[in-house]
């Protein structure tokens, strides 16, 4: 090994180094959005529970937020399709996920998630 390659190995993993450093916080950004899907789908079946057996569509929503522990301000739940007995009800979520890891989040913009849950309208 000459004198001139000693400092090598630090210098490839100082420039490598945050290339996988932001990678690795791509990925959590990733997985909090995904877990963030699943709660607006939790959230979306919850509310259809209540709508099916209450006609307010009030109790849909307080129970479609209530359900996943979502952020209210950043939450819509949309209720309809109401009816007699027999008929369907939907409720909607649409939920603005934040993107707040350091680093990673500043490179994307807030995602927009959503569900929608359908069921028959008991008496």
């Amino acid at each position: 090994m000459t004198r001139r390659e000693r400092g090598q190995a630090t210098v490839e993993l100082a420039l490598g180094l945050p290339v996988v450093l932001l990678g690795v916080l791509l990925v959590v950004q990733v997985g909090l959005v995904v877990a963030d899907q699943v709660r607006v789908v939790h959230s979306a079946r919850e509310g259809v529970r209540v709508a099916a057996v209450d006609p307010r569509p009030s109790e849909a929503r307080r129970a479609a937020l209530a359900a996943a522990g979502l952020r209210p301000a950043r939450t819509t739940v949309a209720v309809g399709g109401r009816g007699p007995p027999g008929d369907r009800v939907q409720v909607a979520v649409t939920y603005r996920a934040p993107t707040d890891v350091p680093l990673a989040g500043a490179l994307l913009p807030d995602i927009t998630l959503g569900a929608r849950a359908t069921m028959r309208i008991e008496r």
